[in-house]
């Protein structure tokens, strides 16, 4: 059986690779649609389901695999940053609070398709101007949601709940639901 991940995301290869041995990247090239009016798990579902729809319609002999993830602060959905300035903006507001990371998941095979998602909470460090300044010249927050990575060093002073969902593929969410869409073959 073919298996796709719709994701050009390194760290979700890298994540996908500890759950499933052998699969294929397809990244969805459509506009991230979704209705900004819902609650933040429906907008990271939406996402995660139209990319996977997307690839699907292409593939649709194999299983695909989608992710969306959002980053959620007093009730405002952080995307990627346009911008360094955009970026160093967000780590200052998120600096020495506490957010919600949620991961829309969608995986579908033939008639089934099932969407869940993960929602972890995270507390930042508290950044100084310093900080920030490096790490946004450093590059890594251009392609994260929240203009962060939880990998990174210095940002995050904990979490609870999923730490592979706040990476980008909640590991342990994606295994279970593979499994229940492959359940009835």
């Amino acid at each position: 059986m073919k298996i796709i991940l719709a994701s050009a995301s390194p760290r979700r290869r890298e994540l996908l690779s500890q759950i499933v041995e052998d699969f294929e990247i397809i990244p969805a090239k459509g506009e991230e649609c979704a209705d900004r009016s819902l609650p933040p798990e429906c907008v990271a579902c939406q996402l995660a389901e139209n990319k996977c729809d997307e690839v699907f319609q292409k593939n649709n002999n194999a299983l695909v695999i989608a992710c969306d993830t959002i980053v959620v602060y007093n009730n405002t959905l952080l995307g990627k940053p346009k911008s360094a300035e955009d970026a160093a903006s967000t780590l200052r507001m998120l600096s020495g609070k506490t957010h919600s990371v949620i991961t829309g998941v969608c995986v579908r095979r033939g008639n089934k398709k099932i969407t869940q998602y993960e929602r972890t909470e995270v507390r930042f460090n508290n950044l100084s101007e310093q900080f920030i300044r490096d790490y946004v010249a450093g590059g890594s927050p251009m392609d994260k949601a929240g203009s962060y990575g939880i990998q990174d060093g210095g940002v995050v002073q904990s979490y609870s709940g999923s730490y592979t969902n706040v990476v980008g593929l909640p590991v342990e969410l994606v295994k279970k639901i593979i499994e229940e869409v492959l359940a009835d073959e």
